[in-house]
């Protein structure tokens, strides 16, 4: 399951601080894995820092509540176009190795 939060660019250390917290714990977000993108890299609001993250119900429902203090769900139509940018991103990159692997015979 994929979600998109949203808060002001200032709170950007707050967000990293409850991102990075505890690393090691069996509910992590370091262990769920997120990507954090700022508005200008991804053509939507520049006064806003996007966290996406792609895990499961009941880890979002734990990020729901550890996040509550420093940013919010994004709205639907926003959460979509940012999953979506997130994705081409990431099938950009995935191509791009597999063609440098290519260029040394890998496969």
């Amino acid at each position: 399951m994929d979600r998109v939060y949203e808060c002001e660019l200032s709170k950007k250390s707050d967000v990293m601080e409850t991102l990075e917290a505890d690393p090691y714990s069996e509910d992590s977000f370091a262990r769920a894995g997120y990507k954090v993108k700022e508005g200008t890299a991804i053509d939507e609001d520049r006064e806003k820092l996007y966290i996406y993250i792609s895990a499961s119900e009941d880890f979002l429902k734990k990020a729901d509540e550890k996040l509550k203090e420093v940013a919010e769900p994004a709205r639907d139509d926003v959460q979509e176009r940012i999953i979506k940018k997130i994705k081409e991103e990431e099938e950009r990159v995935g191509s791009g190795v597999a063609s440098i692997g290519s260029m040394f015979g890998e496969d």
